[in-house]
C-alpha cells in the first residue's frame, strides 16, 4: 500500500471535480461537493490536510483508495 500523499484542499477540489463531483456550497473554510449518485464530501480549505482527515473522513466514506487518489493527482 503506497503512502498517503500530502495534499491541499484546493488540490482535492480539482481531483473530485475530475471524477464528477460538483461544488454545492461553501461555509467558512469548508467546501461541500456532491456527486450525481448522491455521495457528498466536505473538503477543508487548508494548505495541508491531515492524514487522518484525508483517509478516514474523505476517502473511506467515498470508497476511494489511496492508489486511485494518487492516479488522479497526476
Amino acid at each position: 500500500m503506497p503512502k498517503l500523499p500530502v495534499v491541499s484542499g484546493k488540490e482535492l477540489i480539482k481531483v473530485f471535480g475530475k471524477i464528477g463531483f460538483l461544488f454545492v456550497r461553501q461555509r467558512g473554510d469548508h467546501v461541500i461537493m456532491k456527486h450525481q449518485d448522491g455521495r457528498i464530501v466536505t473538503i477543508p480549505l487548508k494548505k495541508e490536510i491531515k492524514k487522518g482527515t484525508l483517509k478516514k473522513g474523505i476517502l473511506n466514506p467515498l470508497n476511494i483508495s489511496v492508489e486511485e487518489l494518487i492516479d488522479l493527482l497526476k
